[in-house]
């Protein structure tokens, strides 16, 4: 399957983006590297995740991926907290962290049902 036909992995591209436009004048270069990091990891390792030959390996990026997912939505929080994202753009952010987190775990279980090429039936 292309990652790139996946509303997954355009959702957190678009996510990753809107993170690097954001913080494009930030100052605080350590968080400013750590968030935008965290939100390009997600469709990242959705692309290396889908290239995988096998449905194990598919997992293990998209289980990568719903981490970073979690690390972005926790970043998000502190932004918050401490005035560098506003509070609307934050809850924003957060939901679609949650919504991409949630597709991701529906991708995970979709490749987790035994392949039958895998398994020398197909």
């Amino acid at each position: 399957m292309d990652f790139e036909k996946l509303d997954v992995w355009k959702r957190s591209a678009r996510l990753s983006a809107q993170l690097y436009q954001h913080f494009a004048s930030s100052r605080d270069f350590g968080f400013k590297d750590q968030i935008t990091r965290s939100g390009l990891s997600i469709p990242s390792n959705i692309a290396e995740g889908m290239v995988r030959p096998t449905a194990k390996d598919r997992v293990r990026f998209l289980y990568i991926a719903k981490g970073s997912c979690a690390e972005l939505r926790t970043q998000l929080y502190i932004g918050m907290e401490i005035d560098y994202i506003d509070r609307g753009q934050g809850g924003l952010w957060v939901c679609e962290t949650k919504e991409i987190a949630a597709m991701l775990m529906g991708l995970i279980r979709r490749q987790s049902v035994p392949d039958m090429t895998e398994q020398g039936l197909g």
